[in-house]
């Protein structure tokens, strides 16, 4: 970080998340929202309570000392409570919790979507199973390794709906609060609600149990979706999936591959291979069968978003009751693209709010679908486009 950008990090700080949200709204950058309001001013709350925390007092020299510290010091100071900001899509819960993590007075915090931070965890948990054979729990010094890095952890996008996740959470995140770490999450679902209705809810019920007793739950329900407010580009989504649509797919294609030649090629990552059907440059080529029709996971799509600024789809069908493991792939895929920033051309037999709309985990395609909507916004498609011509010197047509 340059001295400039430091120096408005500590302005920001200063300011506190209410302040800037003002002025944000006096510039025109923002529109006032009463909900959001209302949510800010809890997160300004919190802001002030991270500010007034005294400094950690570094450790006496022995045992004397140790002992007369003990004896001298005050009690701990109350720890503030994280929040849990809940409510439907596209109302402004990531805008509220990135200004309010911009502002925080934390030297030690991270932002990041709840997805690649699972994905994370059961990395590091393999990891240190394979480096230490004899270890019977590998949670707790995982837990101390967040804490040593995070005393403020901010997660967008909050769901759990894997059985391995559900497992480890709720031991992880005890640990987490024992070391006095703060938490910040957005999230579609109601804590009560979380892994609900699944195989093996019942033993996940005491982590919702951990959640409703460390983090205040704050619902953000604006009665706009800011997201679908943007001025869209219809090239993004091209219904329905015909020959036109596959000429005008053609032509993005060669737009964003410049000079290179499509070929088929293969990611190798973590002892995994993943197919790609056509690749140039920054952009990649699938058939909707070949990304989400094979058993490929989270690490899978976060991989393929990382190495490509650019996927191009063909022919997403229209989604049923049968076909729920499917959308959830689909979801995911999106999810990663979302988060890493990509752009996204499809064919599609219908609109997103059409592809998914009966079976297992239609409502959360709702997330997906107000996604896709920000995702063919010009706003999205400029920066997605100098994000392409950076990291492979490309010019947009």
């Amino acid at each position: 970080m340059n001295e400039n950008n430091k120096n408005e990090a500590h302005t920001v700080a200063q300011q506190g998340p209410m302040a800037v949200y003002q002025a944000r709204i006096a510039s025109g950058d923002l529109t006032s929202d009463p909900d959001q309001k209302r949510v800010i001013e809890r997160l300004d709350r919190l802001w002030q309570e991270l500010d007034h925390m005294p400094a950690p007092q570094p450790a006496a020299k022995g045992l004397l000392a140790g002992l007369v510290q003990r004896i001298k010091a005050p009690a701990p100071p109350q720890h503030p409570r994280g929040l849990y900001i809940v409510g439907r899509v596209g109302r402004g819960k990531t805008m509220v919790m990135d200004l309010f993590f911009a502002c925080a007075p934390v030297q030690r915090k991270e932002r990041i979507h709840f997805l690649r931070f699972m994905q994370d965890v059961h990395q590091k948990l393999h990891a240190l199973k394979a480096a230490n054979p004899g270890m019977t729990d590998p949670i707790p010094p995982l837990a101390k390794t967040i804490a040593g890095r995070a005393q403020l952890l901010c997660f967008d996008e909050f769901q759990v709906n894997d059985i391995a996740d559900a497992m480890i959470l709720g031991r992880l995140f005890e640990a987490l609060f024992a070391a006095n770490v703060i938490i910040v999450a957005t999230s579609n679902t109601d804590p009560g609600e979380l892994f609900q209705n699944k195989p093996g809810a019942d033993a996940f019920k005491p982590f919702i149990a951990i959640i409703k007793r460390e983090l205040d739950t704050v619902e953000l329900d604006s009665q706009r979706d800011y997201r679908r407010g943007r001025q869209q580009d219809r090239e993004t989504w091209l219904v329905p999936a015909d020959k036109r649509g596959k000429q005008r797919l053609d032509e993005i294609f060669t737009r964003y591959a410049g000079q290179e030649k499509p070929k088929p090629v293969t990611l190798e990552f973590s002892g995994r291979s993943f197919e790609v059907d056509q690749a140039a440059g920054p952009v990649a080529r699938f058939d909707f069968n070949s990304l989400c029709g094979k058993p490929r996971g989270p690490n899978d799509y976060l991989a393929l978003a990382k190495q490509f600024t650019v996927l191009i789809i063909d022919d997403i069908p229209k989604m049923g009751q049968d076909d729920a493991n499917l959308a959830r792939r689909f979801i995911t895929l999106i999810d990663a693209l979302y988060d890493n920033g990509n752009l996204l051309f499809a064919t599609a037999e219908a609109t997103p709010d059409q592809l998914f709309t009966t079976g297992d985990g239609a409502d959360a395609f709702a997330r997906t679908a107000s996604r896709l909507a920000e995702m063919g916004s010009e706003s999205w498609l400029a920066q997605g486009a100098k994000a392409a011509q950076a990291a492979h010197g490309l010019s947009r047509a």
